[in-house]
């Protein structure tokens, strides 16, 4: 079987290293964002985390601060 690599911005979900990555915004604090209870663009299946790919794209774009 081939293995073929998405592109990042052709996946619908990212994993929080993705994200970081796709972001520029560190691991720790992409995690931290994500599991907030007012989160929009996180999914959570127990302790794994999945950030949904367009949403995030879409706060970040509003974001001002990160704190």
């Amino acid at each position: 079987m081939i293995d073929k690599k998405i592109p990042i911005w052709e996946k619908l979900n990212l994993t929080v290293v993705e994200a970081s990555e796709y972001s520029g915004i560190g691991v720790n604090k992409m995690r931290e964002i994500a599991q907030r209870p007012d989160c929009t663009f996180s999914i959570r299946n127990g302790s794994h985390i999945l950030i949904k790919r367009k949403e995030f794209e879409k706060w970040n774009a509003t974001v001002r601060e990160i704190s």
